[in-house]
C-alpha cells in the first residue's frame, strides 16, 4: 500500500471535512472573542440627569456631545426616579446636580458590571472637573464583595450553558446523534429535563449558600439555571437530530463562539461593539447573565424579555428534536 493510500485510509473525506469545520470554528472563536473584547468602551449608555430646569437641557446636550458618544443622557425629574429607573435597569447611571453647591452625586450600579460603573464615574468626574465641580459616586445596586468585578453571574451562566450542550453531546455520542424514533426522542428530552433541574439547583447552591458569591433568591437562580441548561441542551439535541455530529459544532458556534463574548459578562453590553451588543440579548448566555444579575442585584426587575428568549430556545429545541424524530421513517441503527 502506497503512502497516498495510507493517507486516504487514515483521513477519510468525511474526516477531512470535519477537520476543516473545526478549523473554521477555531478561527471564528478567535475573531469573535477578540473582536468583541479587545477594545471595550462605553457607547450610548442610558444615563439620567437630575438638575434644575435652567441647567438640565444644557447638561444633557453637553453629555450627549462627548467625544465617542459614551452616554445617552436624558433628563430625569428627581433623584428618587433616577434610583428607581436604575433598579428597573432602564438606566445604568445618573448625575444628581446639587443646585446649592458644587459637589454633585453620580449614581451607579456595580451589580450590573463593575467595569461599566467605574467608567461612568470617570466620565462624569472629568466633565465635572472641567466645570470646577466635584462628584462623589454612590452605588445603588452594589456587587457583592465576593463577586469580583460582578462576574459571578456570567460565569454561572457559562457553566449552565456548557452543561447543557455537553449533556446533549454525550447523549449523541453514546447512542447515535439522531434519535431513532419518537420514544427515544422523548426519553432524551426527559433526561435533559432532569439534568437541567439538577444543574440549576447545583449552580445556585454553589454560587449562593456555598461560596456566597451572589445574593438574591436561591429558587429564582435555580429556576433560571434549569431553564438555561434545558434551552441549550434541547437546541443542541435538535441540531444533532438535523445534522448529526455536526450539530455539536453548530451548538458551540451559537453558544460559545457567538454567545459568550456578547453576553455582557466581562464587559457589560454598553461597552461592546454594535454587532455583539445586538446579538447578545438574543442568545442564551446573554439572556441568562442579564437575568442572574437582575435576580441578584436588581430585585428581579427587567427579566421578562430574557426569560422569553430562553423559553423560545427551549421550545424551538424541543420541537425540533421531536419533529425530526417523527419524520424519520426508518430506525437509526446507531440510535
Amino acid at each position: 500500500m502506497t503512502f497516498a493510500d495510507e493517507v486516504k485510509n487514515a483521513v477519510t473525506p468525511r474526516a477531512a471535512l470535519l477537520v476543516l469545520g473545526v478549523l473554521a470554528l477555531q478561527l471564528l472563536f478567535i475573531t469573535s472573542y477578540i473582536g468583541a473584547l479587545h477594545n471595550p468602551k462605553p457607547t450610548d449608555v442610558p444615563f439620567g440627569v437630575v438638575a434644575p430646569r435652567q441647567v438640565s437641557a444644557r447638561l444633557v446636550t453637553e453629555l450627549n456631545g462627548l467625544p465617542g458618544g459614551p452616554l445617552d443622557a436624558r433628563a430625569v425629574t428627581d433623584e428618587a426616579t433616577a434610583r428607581r429607573q436604575i433598579l428597573d435597569r432602564e438606566l445604568d447611571g445618573a448625575l444628581i446636580v446639587d443646585p446649592r453647591g458644587t459637589r454633585d452625586t453620580v449614581l451607579v450600579a456595580s451589580g450590573g458590571g463593575t467595569v461599566l460603573a467605574d467608567s461612568l464615574t470617570k466620565i462624569v468626574k472629568k466633565v465635572e472637573a472641567e466645570q470646577r465641580r466635584t462628584a462623589r459616586a454612590v452605588d445603588v445596586a452594589p456587587a457583592s464583595r465576593q463577586d469580583f468585578d460582578g462576574l459571578s453571574a456570567f460565569y454561572l451562566a457559562v457553566g449552565w450553558c456548557v452543561g447543557g450542550y455537553l449533556c446533549a453531546s454525550i447523549l449523541a455520542i453514546s447512542a447515535g446523534s439522531r434519535p431513532a424514533n419518537r420514544e427515544r426522542a422523548l426519553i432524551r428530552t426527559g433526561v435533559m429535563a432532569l439534568y437541567s433541574i439538577a444543574g440549576g439547583l447545583g449552580g445556585a447552591l454553589i454560587t449562593g449558600p456555598i461560596l456566597d458569591a451572589l445574593p438574591g433568591s436561591f429558587w429564582g437562580l435555580s429556576g433560571l439555571g434549569a431553564l438555561t441548561v434545558f434551552a441549550v441542551g434541547m437546541i443542541t439535541l435538535a441540531l444533532e437530530a438535523l445534522t448529526g455530529v455536526v450539530g455539536i459544532g453548530l451548538a458551540v458556534l451559537i453558544v460559545v463562539v457567538a454567545g459568550n463574548p456578547s453576553a455582557g459578562g466581562a464587559f457589560p453590553l454598553p461597552m461592546l461593539p454594535d454587532f455583539w451588543r445586538a446579538i447578545g440579548p438574543a442568545l442564551p448566555p446573554g439572556a441568562s447573565t442579564w437575568t442572574a444579575r437582575s435576580i441578584a442585584y436588581f430585585r428581579g426587575n427587567a427579566v421578562t424579555g430574557p426569560l422569553l428568549v430562553l423559553s423560545a430556545w427551549a421550545v424551538a429545541g424541543t420541537a425540533g428534536t421531536l419533529l425530526t424524530a417523527l419524520r424519520r421513517r426508518e430506525p437509526d441503527t446507531q440510535g
